[in-house]
């Protein structure tokens, strides 16, 4: 019996071009901002017409939300596989240590954390990349309750949503204040949630 070949997915030329965009929106609005960045610009850059823009995307707002989207997605999965692969409650910790340590190479996703996009930065909260990232955390706590590691008397989805806000927080510290994310705030954060994860 021979073995057949199945030849990997090649993305479509619309999503080719959707990707484009997106290349191109991220660097854009890292660079200029979210009012100094135009449609049009982005279109000019791509070799397209704004009209070709508006079938990707329904106008500027969701270029910006899908670049940041984009942006977080791969500071997240570029994380991921370096994650430790000790318990539960250390896998947290080293998921966002990767976090923490990767920020600089995504600049969209570190401009929106620097809050330097105040005007919209309200609307990306609801971003999948957010809500991939959630989660994961929520899938940790789960195996870490059957593995006995996170305590029992704690709804994963909860917790994990106050995580998510955690981290949140923790990278906006870095990017606002320059905290050290090896101080001893960023240990104090590791701590607390060991000690309100750990089982009794």
């Amino acid at each position: 019996m021979t073995a057949t070949l199945v030849a990997p997915l090649v993305p479509g030329k619309g999503e080719r071009t959707r990707n484009r965009l997106l290349e191109i929106a991220i660097r854009r609005f890292a660079a200029e901002g979210y009012r100094r960045t135009s449609v049009s610009d982005v279109a000019r850059e791509a070799g397209l017409t704004p009209a070709a823009v508006y079938a990707y995307f329904a106008g500027k707002e969701a270029l910006f939300k899908a670049a940041v989207d984009a942006d977080a997605s791969a500071l997240i999965d570029e994380a991921g596989p370096n994650v430790s692969s000790g318990n539960a409650r250390a896998q947290f910790a080293s998921r966002v240590a990767e976090l923490l340590a990767r920020i600089d190479d995504h600049p969209l996703a570190r401009r929106v954390l620097a809050g330097q996009e105040p005007e919209v930065v309200g609307r990306l909260l609801d971003l999948p990349s957010l809500q991939t990232l959630t989660a994961t955390f929520a899938e940790q706590l789960a195996k870490g309750q059957e593995t006995g590691d996170v305590r029992r008397d704690i709804d994963p989805t909860v917790v994990a949503t106050g995580m998510e806000a955690i981290v949140l927080c923790l990278l906006m510290g870095v990017v606002q204040a320059g905290v050290d994310p090896v101080s001893e705030m960023g240990t104090g954060v590791a701590e607390v949630l060991d000690a309100a994860l750990r089982p009794s």
